[in-house]
């Protein structure tokens, strides 16, 4: 399989970048399929003029000659596209939000109804076989009230993508919290192989994944305290 990986993180030691590569690590643990990891920050990407020239070419192409093209070529090309960020006021950081507004060239003015009765504008790329993922860390000790506004976008977007939502992502890059941050790890990997086995994850495991290491009590006095 051909995995694009869009990393949304600005910081080279990304804490959620260690989430997914550990789910990599799971997922392509025979070296058999091919992994393409985009570092979004380092790409020149404008935000979308809103100009809608891409439906009158309908050539899946943005009319800004940028980076931009070459991730749309990459999407329509993958089986498995990863959305991995770290939440910047209950979303995604803004240069990967341009990602994604820009990937308008992808559907038509076209709108259709779908099974759950929204309304959609119609995909020009066959994406009944693409799988969707959205890994998302956030310095919050838990997930409740911060990642609400974040699901309803993604399902809006992506259809219906697995996600994963991690609180206490900070501590994955603190030394002294290996002790909590590696079992962690371990279960990303061992998620990433469920995934490269069923295309999904069960409920369950993404239970697990969501876990905060420590106690909301442990982790506000240790960052209060900072």
């Amino acid at each position: 399989m051909k995995i694009l990986v869009l990393n949304g993180s600005p910081k080279k030691k990304s804490d959620t970048m260690r989430l997914t590569r550990a789910f990599l690590e799971g997922m392509d643990k025979d070296k058999k399929h091919e992994v393409r990891i985009v570092d979004v920050i380092d790409k020149q990407i404008a935000p979308c003029r809103g100009c809608f020239l891409c439906w009158q070419k309908k050539d899946c192409h943005c009319v800004i000659d940028d980076d931009q093209n070459t991730i749309l070529d990459l999407y329509k090309e993958v089986d498995i596209i990863i959305w991995s960020f770290p939440l910047y006021s209950y979303a995604m950081p803004s240069h990967l939000k341009a990602v994604l507004d820009r990937t308008l060239p992808l559907t038509s003015m076209t709108m259709v109804q779908m099974e759950d009765g929204t309304i959609r504008h119609e995909t020009v790329v066959d994406f009944s076989k693409k799988h969707t993922l959205v890994i998302s860390g956030c310095g919050f000790p838990d997930w409740n009230g911060n990642f609400e506004g974040l699901r309803i976008m993604c399902r809006n977007c992506f259809g219906n993508p697995d996600m994963v939502f991690v609180p206490e992502a900070p501590l994955l890059n603190v030394p002294q919290a290996a002790v909590v941050a590696d079992p962690l790890l371990k279960r990303f990997t061992k998620a990433g192989e469920e995934y490269a086995e069923k295309l999904t994850l069960s409920e369950q495991t993404i239970s697990e994944l969501e876990r905060p290491m420590i106690s909301m009590e442990d982790y506000l006095r240790n960052v209060n305290r900072g």
